[in-house]
């Protein structure tokens, strides 16, 4: 399995692109044992222990993302509450982002 943000290269191997409630619904459905998980390593705590039955191998040590292990929802409603964090970007990088975005809601 893998994220849609993942390189190309990534999802052509995969066997489900999806983004982590289709990932969570992919491995509930599927009747293999075995998954390896190409998005943020944190999701594997959470399919082992929906999964116990089930193994799951990260593509790679090295999918930790810190910026997402820094976010805690009292900060997210902080910020909204106070809406102090206004974060600008180039319109060449928000038209990626939103190809990114498209591509996760459209698998959902």
């Amino acid at each position: 399995m893998a994220h849609p943000e993942c390189f190309p290269e990534v999802l052509e191997l995969a066997d489900r692109v999806a983004g982590t409630s289709g990932m969570l619904s992919y491995v509930g459905q599927s009747e293999a044992q075995e998954f390896i998980v190409g998005t943020e390593t944190g999701l594997i705590y959470r399919l082992q222990k929906e999964y116990p039955g089930k193994r799951f191998y990260p593509a790679t040590e090295h999918l930790v993302c810190p910026t997402m292990k820094m976010t805690s929802l009292e900060r997210v409603f902080q910020a909204l509450q106070k809406m102090q964090y206004v974060i600008t970007l180039p319109e060449k990088v928000q038209r990626k982002a939103r190809k990114a975005l498209d591509a996760m809601l459209s698998l959902g």
